[in-house]
């Protein structure tokens, strides 16, 4: 029997894991599965409604840790999951993505000796003052089998000198998820709900420290937002820490726009599916769009997923007003065209738990 523990922590992993824990249920007797939440997305908005509309089984193991700087949640969800990992002795710690927990728990498996497979390994922004390019450096730096999602992931590896046998190329998981659910997505009454018609919104994210701590360029993007919205309707999903901030600054948004809650995945995915451009600061949402066929204006100086712009509908636009609304108007006149990347189509999961049962 192959043991195996994966870990969640926030939002992005659990459209990660979801596929992954159900590959592996196929292996049946062959396989016993560890299902960890660190907690650090903890509330319902963030968390709960994830792990009911992707149907992962309740955590076996919750850490209970949210809140404080990287260090100190870095810190104490090492501290909580050493004695876990300790408990179950794993024969692979799974692990998705680039949040605090994907390192953490990383760090933890390394120092004891547990073998560790990185979902989403290779990618690179480039910009270290990024924390995730750090989470990501850091764990793939450590890991013993390293799963990539394009190409170019695996290309990042070898010039960073990993070895070519511990790299494999499977495809994108979060695809997977997206692909799964398109009956329930295509079922969402959000658009209803929010008054809109399919074709004739703009969907905006935004919560990178980069675009929402620095009040001079929050300002500038929501003053692009404002602009946007009287053209068109611009729903605004907001980020708890954006709307801290917008309150904090009395930064006031214009009527065309609305500020709805974190939704959950049905909703938001149905929302995207139906806008006429996403203007986002994520990494998600950037693939997601790409497979979607919509165009996405990613409001960053750089991307780590840069296959959603030399095959996908990604535009890589400088944050700022200016910068906004000169993509916003480009877009409207050319937009990019659709080329699914290769392996995005929703049997990367399938990949992935066949080379970990075989390794």
């Amino acid at each position: 029997m192959t043991k195996i523990l994966s870990v969640v922590g926030a939002r992005p992993n659990f459209m990660k894991i979801a596929p992954i824990m159900r590959a592996l249920d196929a292996y049946g007797s062959d396989v016993q599965q560890t299902l960890v939440h660190t907690g650090q997305h903890f509330d319902e908005k963030m968390s709960d409604v994830f792990f009911r509309e992707l149907e992962l089984p309740k955590p076996d193991e919750h850490l209970g840790v949210s809140g404080g700087s990287h260090a100190v949640q870095t810190a104490r969800i090492m501290l909580e999951f050493e004695p876990v990992i300790l408990k179950h002795r794993p024969d692979w710690l799974v692990v998705v993505g680039d949040v605090n927990s994907t390192v953490a728990c990383s760090l933890v498996a390394s120092k004891i000796g547990v073998p560790i497979a990185h979902v989403e390994a290779g990618l690179r922004s480039r910009d270290n003052t990024m924390p995730e390019e750090i989470n990501r450096k850091v764990t793939d730096a450590i890991s013993d089998l390293l799963l990539t999602p394009s190409p170019d992931g695996d290309a990042n590896l070898i010039a960073e000198g990993v070895p070519a046998d511990r790299i494999h190329c499977v495809g994108n998981v979060m695809i997977d998820s997206l692909i799964r659910a398109l009956p329930k997505i295509e079922q969402s009454e959000i658009l209803s709900t929010l008054g809109l018609t399919a074709g004739d919104f703009v969907l905006a994210t935004l919560h990178r420290p980069s675009n929402v701590d620095d009040p001079r360029m929050l300002g500038e993007l929501i003053a692009a937002l404002n602009e946007v919205a009287a053209t068109l309707p611009v729903v605004f999903p907001v980020h708890p820490r954006t709307r801290s901030r917008l309150q904090t600054e009395g930064i006031e948004l214009a009527d065309g726009i609305r500020m709805v809650d974190p939704l959950g995945y049905f909703d938001f995915m149905g929302l995207m599916r139906s806008a006429k451009v996403v203007m986002t600061d994520s990494g998600g949402v950037q693939e997601e769009t790409t497979y979607l066929g919509v165009t996405c204006l990613t409001v960053r100086p750089n991307t780590e997923r840069p296959i959603t712009i030399s095959e996908g509908t990604n535009r890589l636009v400088q944050p700022g007003k200016d910068t906004l609304l000169a993509a916003w108007n480009e877009v409207q006149a050319d937009p990019p065209k659709r080329n699914c990347p290769k392996l995005w189509d929703g049997k990367a999961a399938e990949r992935i738990a066949a080379r970990l049962m075989r390794a």
